[in-house]
């Protein structure tokens, strides 16, 4: 396909994503979350949404199968970027990457003396490498569901996870005892179709710069 395509999940990454869509004169012409289709057109009819798993944005846009995509840093961290130009913080879907250990857990003594911690996540290249940047042996333990319930029912120690307002770790006993990351939308492009589209993909590209900085 000659045209432009736009790789995003649902949730919200979309949801945040919307109003820059629409500045930046590419809103979809069907509201994606209440739609079947996996493909949704936009304002312009050079331009496509292709709707996926938020951890599999950064593969669309590495293959080719998009021009442009949509994700948090965390996924991208996971990812490792390969073959993706990422000129574009969106400052959406802001949280922070997290380890928290149950409130009765003496996390600081544990890394203190180098015990083997048994760590919960399904943030596996992170958790691996911020561990081991502390010297500190883990256990990891890959997860999709919700991580608090790891450490309540005898799994792990901890967890690394994404935080936003901490409600969820209160309510379930965790407190946060590090900070990994700051985590939040990212621009991503294709390298090779940066090249070949040039000409639609930058003016694009300062469309939603301009958008982002309208909502700073």
């Amino acid at each position: 396909m000659s045209g432009i395509t736009i790789a995003l999940s649902k949730g919200r990454i979309l949801d945040e994503t919307l109003p820059l869509l629409a500045a930046a004169g590419v809103g979809p012409s069907e509201a994606p979350e209440d739609s079947r289709q996996l493909i949704v057109p936009t304002a312009r009819p050079d331009v496509r949404l292709v709707i996926v798993r938020a951890s599999d944005t950064p593969t669309y846009v590495q293959y080719g199968a998009a021009d442009l995509g949509i994700a948090g840093k965390d996924v991208l961290y996971e990812h490792g970027g390969a073959g993706l130009y990422q000129p574009l913080d969106l400052r959406i879907a802001v949280c922070r990457m997290m380890v928290a250990a149950p409130e009765g857990f003496d996390y600081a003594h544990a890394v203190h003396q180098g015990a083997r911690l048994r760590v919960a996540t399904k943030y596996l290249r992170a958790a691996r490498e911020h561990f081991a940047a502390k010297g500190v042996h883990v256990d990891l333990i890959k997860l999709y569901g919700s991580m608090e319930l790891a450490p309540l029912a005898g799994l792990a120690d901890a967890i690394v996870d994404l935080v936003s307002t901490g409600n969820t770790l209160r309510a379930n006993r965790l407190r946060v005892v590090e900070e990994i990351m700051p985590v939040s939308g990212r621009l991503i492009v294709n390298q090779a179709a940066l090249k070949t589209k040039r000409a639609a993909l930058h003016p694009l590209i300062e469309r939603f710069e301009a958008a982002v900085a309208a909502h700073a």
